[in-house]
């Protein structure tokens, strides 16, 4: 008999919680198969069979919290496998039919599988009412008369809420939330926080994915998105303005000659901040690769410790959700973020003339302690400079400059 323990997963990390069970009890498993999802105070991970045999899953239901070391299951490494079950016969592919002519449906009459009595039907079709707003109260499912009258009368009432509830529900922290909330308590209560923001034109940007993209997929096998935009010009920016790339440890600065950009995921389970290596260094195609395989792998709970650890800097983009404004909070260690926004058309003056431009507002949160007013608004002022003329991203200057070395 093996038993399975809790792996080791941190210096600092003395216990996780137990997400879900992958098998059950008796189960038969196979060497390196998943027995179970557990969550760390800083990422997931799976805990897998040591040797093949029958399992026995600990009295451990999924939620508890357990501590490192403990054992969770134990293998019966003498037991033998089940019998591969004969496979059935294939059964002969029906012949197609020819499809028969259906009768068109009615305008008035309600959307697909939806049962209701006729006058209900004639109310829904004559207010235009979504069957899936109206909590049906008759037999089987049937909508009423009453039940479309009811959904017109309180219309802005979730379908099937109750009217006037006072309910209330306790979930537990998990210890993802837990160490989001002591992480951003801690970035208030131990930097000297300020922002500054601009504004940035993304009509060249837009212009170039709308001309390139189809020959960038087509070329590299990834859709050419803003954030390699966007962590270029901060790869530039940083390197000529190194204290915004920089940590304070106690009483010295720590300056990084590299720039690793750590990209804000929300997950289902919460804010994740997994890390970009060496963006200085990368081509746009290989930012928006890793992109995507942080994300992915964000999505559906793989982040290691090696992916959450070590940024320099951060890029949060509230603009996918909407936000047209915010201040970004500080990535402890780190001295400073960067937030994008929603992309939004705005009258602007141009050249004496007013004109319609797809206008960002960026936001540089900073730490004051390590960044002086200067800094900030200078490296915001050359991110801005580079988004708005992204061809000086190839040299990281004018190329007429670069050529007269002025």
């Amino acid at each position: 008999m093996i038993d399975i323990k809790v792996p080791t997963v941190g210096e600092s990390i003395s216990e996780v919680t137990l997400l879900k069970w992958t098998k059950k009890t008796g189960d038969y498993v196979k060497r390196d198969e998943v027995i179970a999802e557990l969550e760390s105070e800083k990422a997931t991970f799976e805990v897998n069979a040591e040797q093949a045999g029958v399992i026995t899953l600990g009295n451990i239901a999924e939620g508890d919290t357990i501590k490192i070391g403990d054992v969770i299951a134990s293998i019966d490494e003498t037991a033998a496998a089940p019998a591969a079950a004969p496979e059935a016969p294939k059964a002969e592919a029906p012949k197609a039919e020819a499809p028969k002519a259906e009768a068109p449906k009615p305008a008035s009459a309600p959307a697909e599988n939806v049962k209701a009595t006729p006058v209900a039907s004639a109310i829904i079709a004559d207010k235009k009412v979504d069957p899936k707003s109206v909590t049906p109260s008759g037999v089987g499912g049937k909508i009423l008369k009453d039940d479309v009258l009811a959904a017109l009368s309180n219309p802005g009432r979730k379908p099937g809420a109750e009217l006037f509830g006072r309910n209330v529900k306790k979930e537990k922290m998990s210890n993802l939330r837990k160490t989001i909330s002591r992480r951003l308590v801690e970035a208030k209560n131990t930097t000297a926080m300020l922002t500054t923001f601009n504004e940035v034109d993304m009509k060249p940007i837009m212009d170039i994915r709308a001309q390139y993209k189809d020959k960038f997929k087509e070329k590299h096998g990834v859709n050419l998105g803003f954030m390699s935009f966007f962590a270029k010009a901060c790869a530039y920016a940083l390197q000529e303005w190194p204290a915004v790339n920089a940590y304070i440890d106690g009483d010295e600065l720590i300056y990084h000659d590299y720039c690793d950009i750590s990209i804000a995921v929300s997950t289902p389970r919460g804010l994740t901040v997994p890390v970009m290596r060496n963006v200085e260094s990368l081509g746009m195609a290989d930012i928006e690769k890793k992109v995507v395989e942080l994300a992915g792998k964000a999505r559906d709970n793989k982040l290691t410790m090696e992916d959450l650890q070590g940024g320099t800097f951060t890029i949060t983009n509230g603009g996918v959700f909407g936000s047209l404004l915010s201040t970004p909070i500080i990535n402890i260690p780190q001295s400073a973020i960067l937030g994008m926004h929603k992309i939004e058309e705005r009258p602007i003056a141009m050249n004496g003339q007013v004109v319609i431009r797809p206008m960002m507002y960026l936001a540089l949160s900073y730490d004051h302690r390590i960044i002086d007013g200067r800094e900030s608004v200078s490296f915001l002022v050359r991110v801005k400079e580079l988004l708005e003329n992204p061809q000086l991203m190839l040299f990281g200057k004018d190329p007429v400059k670069a050529l007269l070395e002025i």
